[in-house]
């Protein structure tokens, strides 16, 4: 990450993602990749940067694609990430649980 180059703005920019990234629950480290990432996406779609990969500017900017994959909609979040965070509370009989099982056992 080359945050010498990075202008006042996405400095601002890098700082308001990883706060709320965190904020989310998300660890500092975990913040601070997503932020340095979508901050280094937007320079290379508004071609501030040296290198740019095909796929940058190619898409939806980070900033709309952002939603799409948050399991927030109608479902909620899977199956399987509810098992994980199950897991990492300890919930006893989670293997066993159901969909809905899990979102109860959780709290969701």
């Amino acid at each position: 990450m080359a945050k010498s180059k990075w202008s006042d703005k996405r400095e601002r920019q890098y700082e308001h993602i990883r706060d709320s990234a965190q904020s989310r629950g998300e660890t500092e480290k975990t913040a601070e990749r997503l932020a340095a990432a979508t901050v280094n996406k937007d320079r290379a779609r508004d071609g501030e940067a040296d290198a740019v990969s095909p796929s940058s500017p190619r898409g939806p900017s980070p900033e709309q694609r952002g939603g799409r994959h948050s399991h927030s909609g109608a479902a909620g979040r899977t199956r399987e990430e509810l098992y994980r965070d199950a897991t990492s509370r300890g919930i006893k009989g989670r293997s066993k649980m159901t969909k809905a099982e899990l979102q109860a056992a959780i709290g969701q």
